[in-house]
């Protein structure tokens, strides 16, 4: 296989894995493989299961109207600050309380570090840090 044809499986795996894999990294390592296996072989399906699985990492952003109204509501009068490192993709410590977004239950926000964060509830996983 040349380097065209290798650039060519790539862009069509980025660009099915994409939609393969919105959900976990799980669902995107399995979509990118099948769609590699399909394209290039073998060969293809090992390039296509790291490429959906990275695919599979990313969080998509939170809509607008969430940002600005994290943006917008008070700050806390008791500043929350915490040792780690607020990190899109990790879950903020337990000690941190979030707070659920009134219009959209998807998404929790917190003060920390005095950095506003947008998170997803149930996991506490970091989604947005807005600065």
């Amino acid at each position: 296989m040349n380097i065209k044809a290798i650039g060519i499986v790539a862009s069509i795996l980025v660009a099915s894995t994409s939609a393969f894999a919105q959900s976990s990294t799980v669902t995107g390592a399995a979509g990118g493989a099948a769609t590699g296996a399909i394209v290039g072989g073998p060969a293809g399906a090992a390039v296509g299961g790291i490429v959906g699985g990275i695919a599979g990492t990313l969080i998509d952003p939170p809509p607008q109207k969430v940002v600005t109204y994290v943006q917008q509501v008070p700050a806390p009068s008791e500043r929350v600050v915490v040792k780690e490192k607020i990190v899109v993709g990790q879950p903020l410590p337990k000690t941190v309380v979030v707070t659920p977004v009134p219009d959209d239950p998807k998404y929790a926000y917190a003060v920390v570090n005095d950095q506003r964060v947008i998170v997803e509830p149930s996991s506490r996983k970091v989604i947005q840090v807005i600065q």
